[in-house]
């Protein structure tokens, strides 16, 4: 005959009345048991979508669930984290690419938003863009020095070309020639292609923007003054960095995977070492070097981090350049 103490008695009850309250969601059934939708708030296309594309093919052999990708351009390309805040549960099956305009968007307008860091789970820190200063092949400017001490002499007369108004590119131009003390006239564009045919007709001087000039400046039609990786690439292996221009910056634009508030630690866990296997995985990193990606993988709690310290950056830069999209 068993005999349960007074004590033991009711530890048990205590234990079986805790225990619906702290089993975690994955004891409530195999997570993945259906597909996941992943949001990519831009068009298709570009290393961006490549790089998720492939990752995901891996990941659907990894977890035994597809993960099905739906494109919602527009909207600044805020529509996926819209959805995320708005409209999207918190159990692992809905996911949205996640860039650094979404923890700057708050600070550009009046209007209701979110909270960048409160109202999202960062999941994992994926890649970012390989960004640089391109001019034509027959620009008198032949180094980035040149570019500025032109500037220099012609206050506000050199434009420069972005993919939009409040763009990490568009922001770094800004702040370089800030600390240069120099003006030169910023001309945004729906997208980086827009700049590249602008700069081909002459109608700026010089492009700021991400890749698309690479083919441009692989026929000899654009001379690259700089690179805004941490590295030379090998590809062009002549391009300074803007480290070593003396500017001591890494322009990337790091984006990642993240989810609506409130998710799950271990369904998080989960997914960020199906995202973390199919990243290192030999096919993703040959997108990667093909497109000459930015290597800026994060796990969840450094990502996080890196999102809170970027935002006080980004507020401290939009309120210094007086930004607004209102």
């Amino acid at each position: 005959m068993t005999v349960v103490t007074r004590r033991a008695a009711l530890a048990l009850a205590a234990g079986a009345i805790a225990a619906p309250l702290a089993a975690p969601a994955l004891a409530q059934g195999k997570f993945p048991n259906r597909p996941i939708r992943f949001l990519i708030p831009w068009p298709p296309g570009g290393s961006l979508d490549a790089l998720h594309r492939q990752m995901f093919e891996i990941v659907n052999k990894d977890l035994g669930q597809s993960v099905v990708i739906e494109n919602r351009p527009g909207a600044r390309g805020t529509q996926a984290a819209l959805f995320l805040v708005n409209q999207a549960q918190p159990d692992g099956y809905t996911l949205a690419h996640h860039h650094l305009s979404i923890l700057r968007h708050p600070f550009l307008t009046r209007q209701k938003t979110w909270d960048p860091i409160a109202d999202f789970t960062y999941v994992m820190q994926v890649s970012g863009f390989l960004f640089g200063t391109a001019v034509r092949s027959d620009s008198p400017y032949k180094t980035f020095k040149d570019l500025i001490e032109a500037a220099r002499k012609r206050p506000g007369q050199l434009t420069f070309s972005t993919s939009g108004i409040a763009t990490t590119n568009h922001i770094a131009m800004e702040e370089i020639c800030a600390r240069e003390g120099v003006q030169m006239t910023h001309v945004p564009f729906r997208g980086s292609q827009e700049g590249v045919t602008a700069l081909l007709g002459k109608q700026i001087d010089v492009v700021a923007d991400s890749s698309s000039w690479r083919p441009n400046v692989e026929s000899g039609e654009f001379r690259l003054l700089s690179i805004w990786t941490r590295e030379r690439l090998e590809a062009f292996p002549d391009a300074p960095t803007l480290h070593d221009l003396g500017y001591g910056m890494t322009v990337t634009s790091p984006y990642g995977i993240a989810g609506p508030k409130g998710m799950d630690p271990e369904i998080v866990e989960t997914l960020h070492q199906a995202f973390r296997k199919a990243y290192f995985d030999e096919a993703s990193q040959a997108i990667i070097r093909r497109w000459d990606m930015p290597r800026e993988y994060l796990p969840p709690k450094e990502y996080l981090a890196f999102a809170k310290d970027r935002v006080a950056y980004e507020k401290q830069m939009v309120a210094r350049l007086g930004l607004s999209i209102d």
